[in-house]
């Protein structure tokens, strides 16, 4: 079974716009799925839809084989979300904001203490994660989020743009924690303006292009005998 699974989805708005045209695809588990198109070709109205934030008119979302309409708490403890831009609660400290998290998921104390050393180490945030979040450069505000995402160990991930804001090594260990989470059976499914990223850790990739699925499949059968930047402008092209 597809850890997500998107079919037909339609997204409208109200001036008749539609952002997202009956896409359908899916994320199996193990993918580390990149999600690809221009700006307002539909990725951020198609993530939000899938997270359970956007209401959308026609079609039908599965998490793990539950549909985000019908049983959205279900649905967003199998998932982790970070959103292209990163709002936090400012008064709280890193260590609380991922506690939090933590506890919203019911993360046993044994579990997330080692998730937390872990992944704080990983990223090198353990010397700040006692100051208060309104201190952090966005760096470390995006840092953090990540950190709280991988605490409850995620079924599926969701990033909408994940390397904005991050460093080169801080983006070459976010790109280690996304392989580690898909080799241990979880699933990726992100979007991203760095085709060149996309083409070396994506398994998968489908190109949105005015809402509408214009490509998707295993990255090398897409991109063919040319790199995905050339076969994106192809695609792109009026």
């Amino acid at each position: 079974m597809p850890i997500l699974e998107i079919n037909q989805l339609t997204k409208v708005y109200k001036n008749n716009k539609k952002a997202v045209d009956q896409l359908t695809l899916s994320v199996e588990k193990g993918d580390i799925f990149g999600f690809i198109g221009g700006n307002g070709s539909g990725k951020t109205t198609t993530i939000k839809a899938v997270v359970g934030i956007h209401h959308f008119d026609q079609g039908e979302i599965l998490i793990d084989g539950h549909c985000i309409q019908k049983d959205p708490l279900t649905c967003k403890s199998k998932m982790a979300y970070i959103p292209d831009q990163t709002n936090l609660y400012e008064h709280l400290t890193g260590y609380q904001y991922i506690h939090f998290i933590a506890d919203l998921y019911h993360v046993p104390t044994a579990k997330r203490k080692q998730a937390i050393k872990k992944y704080s180490d990983l990223f090198e945030m353990t010397p700040n994660l006692g100051n208060v979040i309104s201190s952090y450069s966005h760096g470390m505000r995006r840092r953090t989020a990540i950190i709280a995402a991988l605490v409850h160990a995620p079924k599926l991930f969701i990033l909408d743009e994940p390397f904005i804001g991050l460093d080169p090594k801080a983006s070459y260990l976010l790109k280690q924690a996304m392989q580690e989470c898909a080799s241990n059976g979880g699933a990726i499914f992100f979007s991203t303006h760095v085709l060149d990223v996309a083409e070396k850790l994506c398994n998968k990739i489908a190109i949105i292009h005015n809402g509408k699925l214009i490509a998707s499949g295993p990255t090398e059968a897409v991109k063919g005998n040319q790199s995905l930047e050339d076969f994106f402008m192809e695609v792109q092209s009026p």
